[in-house]
């Protein structure tokens, strides 16, 4: 195995023991030692990969807004009309590599993170832009452009929505029917999008 591909192992590993700590502690509060004892390197290593620990957590929101884009741009790929490029944004929103415990934990607290600091803020920034702009090219040849771009804000701030309900209901037992299946989170946006293009139809031409 080449030092690059063990360089690359090593910093997955730390990325993904981030997450996995994060969830644990449910805060960034989390030290560097830590996570190197859960990646099963030393810390020096982990220092050495990431320098600081906000380095090693900004890492870890770009590998998650990564795994994000690839899961929204394979669907689209595959997607033949304007309302399946819909569905497709929706499925990979709630993809299975994002809507688990740890990573929406992650995500809870990187939005938290993302008020004190700028490289976070600007991250979930692209991230709110792209998918608007998703949705507003898959509404409008539905809807028109004026109707599409305030479906999409709406459908943006409700799939956000359901996510944090998703982080905050309790885990585990029976406790655990109260977090909404990424299936039926999905199905909740799309029956918002659906009432809301019929809505639209009625009023404007979808050809405009």
């Amino acid at each position: 195995m080449s030092k690059g591909e063990i360089e690359r192992q090593r910093r997955g590993a730390l990325i993904r023991a981030a997450i996995g700590a994060i969830d644990g502690e449910g805060s960034l509060g989390v030290t560097m030692a830590e996570i190197a004892r859960r990646a099963a390197v030393s810390p020096a290593l982990a220092h050495h990969y990431f320098g600081a620990k906000d380095d090693l957590m900004l890492a870890a929101m770009r590998h998650l807004l990564g795994e994000y884009r690839g899961g929204v741009t394979e669907r689209l790929r595959a997607a033949e009309t304007p309302r399946a490029r819909i569905s497709a944004i929706l499925e990979g929103s709630f993809d299975p590599r994002q809507f688990t415990g740890e990573a929406v934990a992650a995500w809870l607290v990187f939005y938290l993170h993302a008020r004190r600091n700028a490289e976070a803020a600007r991250l979930l920034a692209i991230y709110f832009r792209r998918l608007e702009s998703n949705l507003v090219a898959a509404l409008t040849p539905l809807v028109g452009r004026t109707a599409a771009r305030p479906i999409a804000q709406a459908a943006g701030s409700l799939i956000d929505g359901v996510w944090l309900r998703h982080a905050l209901a309790p885990h585990g037992g029976d406790a655990a029917v109260h977090a909404p299946t990424r299936q039926a989170a999905a199905a909740v946006v799309e029956r918002f999008i659906d009432s809301e293009i019929s809505a639209a139809i009625g009023i404007d031409s979808p050809t405009k």
